[in-house]
């Protein structure tokens, strides 16, 4: 997942560069703060603190007599949705939050 995690967060910085036709930081980050991300692997936003909130699973793992498959190692009990998953932005320390 962590691997996931990075291709995605590259792959969408690349993506902002290619949109926005610069590759200032500062810019790109007002681009993607400004867009849904759904690139397939991930869906949500990134808030103003700059964390990516986006909903999550709750899973649990297989007994290995379960797993029917190479990789079969969860059951997915719920989603837990993004707003409930994540500390408000509102209760945020972030520096970047309370500038604003």
């Amino acid at each position: 997942m962590g691997q996931a995690g990075v291709y995605s967060a590259v792959t969408n910085y690349l993506d902002g560069i290619k949109k926005t036709g610069t590759d200032d930081a500062g810019t790109i980050m007002s681009y993607l703060k400004s867009e849904e991300i759904d690139d397939g692997l991930f869906k949500g936003n990134i808030r103003a603190d700059g964390k990516f909130v986006h909903d999550m699973l709750l899973l649990e793992v297989k007994k290995p007599s379960e797993s029917k498959r190479p990789w079969d190692y969860y059951n997915i009990k719920g989603v837990i949705p993004a707003e409930d998953a994540n500390l408000p932005l509102s209760q945020s320390k972030c520096a970047l939050v309370a500038s604003n």
